[in-house]
């Protein structure tokens, strides 16, 4: 399905995607690809995804192996249903007060602030003795591995090695059930997931999502970074849970910032030919703006009832559309995201 930013668009343009994680805010770019897969003359090649952009990037391209663009806003939708139907039983629900005043938070949720306290004198060891998450089915009935490292879409997905410290990029072939809850560990929630011999957590502290992949072995020149986490954040933190969440906002994308700043350096000398680097001197990156998170606190990332995912989606499919009436004709042709400017506020 094509509208008018892109009638009359005729030639296909080969493009990668970026996907970043924030659990149930990964809806947020669940809307943003919805949008974007109406487009045919946008070509996926390849996407790399971290915690619910890890979930969103296999999503993306098992449905796509299934059937095409249309296959994969099918696979999206249902993981998502799938995902909140499961959350009506979970312990994680808004507070009487958060639902009177309309708040989608979870800050006065009973449960919530209980297991917050939990979670800072017991880790998911003592609390979750077998290891369980309620993830692991749902994966398990929407996503069809088998398909999905068959793939014509590459996927690149991120998880934390806990004993380097360093990041793991998992490819079509190595992808599994475990791979994505791995990426999507938080260490204070879950057990850390176990994948020959090497133990990991959340790829967003090693890389939210890791970009290098998508321009050394792909053939696009064209990024689009779907954030999720707010990069700027405006007021002070004052209270001990607003600090935590900015805390851990910062952390999350310094990663991506760092990244993107050692690509603006390797694009200013790389030869823009057909030489060696020459892929990072063509490189052009475009960002769907998000300005609906920073007004979304951490604990909602928790709240998966589907009046919230839903609305999230709706908010996602309204960035996308701005992005492409903004810039669909420069896509192909030049970067919308200024990185270089990166550089000059390095001091």
């Amino acid at each position: 399905m094509s509208n008018a930013h892109s009638r009359g668009r005729k030639d296909p343009v080969l493009v990668d995607l970026a996907l970043q994680g924030g659990g149930s805010h990964g809806a947020f770019a669940w809307g943003v690809l919805d949008r974007l897969l109406e487009e045919p003359w946008l070509k996926i090649e390849g996407v790399s995804g971290t915690s619910a952009g890890a979930m969103n990037a296999a999503l993306l391209a098992d449905g796509f192996a299934a059937g095409g663009a249309e296959g994969a806003r099918k696979a999206l939708d249902v993981y998502w249903r799938t995902v909140s139907e499961a959350a009506r039983f979970s312990p994680f629900q808004r507070g009487p007060i958060d639902r009177l005043l309309g708040r989608w938070s979870l800050d006065h949720s009973p449960m919530f602030v209980f297991m917050d306290i939990m979670s800072r004198l017991y880790s998911p060891y003592d609390l979750n003795p077998g290891g369980s998450n309620a993830l692991t089915p749902v994966l398990e009935k929407t996503i069809d591995f088998d398909r999905l490292r068959d793939s014509p879409i590459k996927v690149f997905i991120t998880a934390t090695n806990v004993r380097t410290g360093r990041p793991r990029i998992f490819r079509n072939a190595d992808l599994t059930p475990e791979v994505l809850l791995a990426s999507a560990c938080l260490p204070t929630l879950f057990q850390a997931v176990e994948i020959d011999g090497e133990i990991y957590w959340d790829g967003g502290y090693s890389g939210n999502p890791t970009i290098a992949p998508l321009v050394n072995e792909l053939v696009s020149d064209d990024t689009i970074l779907i954030p999720v986490n707010p990069i700027e954040r405006p007021g002070t933190p004052k209270t001990a849970h607003d600090i935590l969440n900015r805390l851990n906002e910062v952390s999350f994308n310094a990663v991506l910032i760092k990244e993107l700043k050692m690509m603006a350096l390797l694009r200013k000398i790389a030869n823009p030919g057909d030489g060696e680097g020459a892929q990072w001197a063509r490189m052009r990156v475009h960002i769907v703006r998000n300005p609906i998170m920073a007004e979304l606190g951490a604990s909602s990332k928790l709240n998966a009832e589907w009046e919230f995912v839903s609305m999230l989606r709706e908010e996602g499919r309204k960035a996308g559309e701005q992005f492409l009436k903004e810039h669909s004709n420069d896509i192909g042709k030049k970067s919308t995201l200024d990185i270089d400017q990166l550089l000059a506020e390095v001091q």
